[in-house]
């Protein structure tokens, strides 16, 4: 049996990994990582964060300009980062570009046991993507309603929008503390995966669900988005999946250095150059994706040097 999470034993995380695997990855230096590129995976740096975050709102306007009648096109986004989504609101007013034709898939929403939390929750993330970039745009560019697409409990809906005959240019991803995109969380240790987490080849055969959210998600989000109060963040939320990811014509991952540490952002990225997979780290499952690519924020790749505080 692998060893138990020195995080909370009953899930499966990255703490479960060989040691000699962590210590690999906190070995690279940001030139290492930049020689980690490999067909089928691209890493990018970014020297300042206005260029980072430009070059990401920009990837919204490079899919929806290739959007037509006969050929709708659209992005899947992130809440985390969010920094992107009032550029992208400018660049489209400043640009003119007519959204008829294209689509927005929101990642993932707040589960409250029950069903999708209201655009009311103070965390929701239907309600930032559009205060921050939808409500933003001018009417005569806007976004058809019908072509925004936010998960709900009933996931069926969402589900079909995905092969309805819009092609997903993109899916933009930020990369949280338990080495995630969206919410795809790894797997609690109880039943079948008492032993060992799901293999690479079950986790991607998941679809967008309601999930159970890893302790350190939930202290995660607390500290990014509720100013440090846990007893804000729902214990559940509806995410995308591997299959709907799969379906996306490239996975673009940010990383600014606010959401993951210098380990993650390091060992994810050695997972994916090596095709080790494993999912207890979900994001390592990408190594199989055709094309993914990392962006960095160099100023927020930091170190993994001991230094005490």
């Amino acid at each position: 049996m692998r060893k138990l999470s020195s995080i909370a034993p009953d899930w499966w995380d990255y703490t479960t990994l060989d040691e000699s695997l962590i210590q690999d990855a906190a070995s690279l230096t940001m030139k290492d990582l930049v020689q980690l590129s490999r067909p089928g995976f691209r890493i990018v740096m970014y020297d300042t964060l206005e260029d980072f975050y430009l070059a990401e709102a920009l990837e919204y306007i490079s899919a929806w300009k290739q959007a037509t009648a006969d050929n709708p096109v659209g992005i899947c986004g992130p809440i985390g980062p969010t920094e992107q989504l009032p550029l992208v609101a400018r660049l489209v007013n400043e640009l003119g570009v007519h959204l008829r034709h294209g689509h927005f898939w929101g990642m993932d929403e707040w589960h409250d046991g029950t069903k999708e939390t209201p655009v009311t929750h103070p965390l929701s993330f239907e309600r930032c993507d559009r205060e921050m970039l939808f409500n933003l745009i001018h009417p005569e560019l806007a976004i058809p309603e019908t072509n925004l697409h936010f998960p709900k409990a009933d996931v069926t809906e969402y589900r079909n929008s995905w092969t309805s005959g819009v092609r997903c240019a993109v899916m933009q991803g930020g990369q949280g503390d338990i080495k995630h995109w969206a919410f795809n969380d790894p797997v609690k240790r109880e039943g079948a995966y008492q032993s060992a987490p799901p293999s690479p080849a079950e986790y991607r055969k998941l679809a967008t669900r309601v999930v159970d959210l890893h302790p350190v998600t939930l202290m995660q989000n607390a500290r990014t988005s509720g100013g440090g109060n846990i007893t804000l963040v729902p214990t559940k939320a509806i995410t995308v999946g591997p299959v709907e990811t799969w379906l996306a014509e490239k996975v673009s991952i940010w990383h600014a250095g606010t959401h993951d540490n210098p380990l993650g952002q390091r060992l994810t990225a050695m997972m994916i150059s090596k095709g080790i997979e494993d999912s207890a780290v979900p994001m390592s499952l990408l190594a199989s994706h055709p094309n993914v690519q990392f962006n960095y924020f160099r100023g927020g790749l930091g170190t993994c040097d001991l230094e005490m505080h």
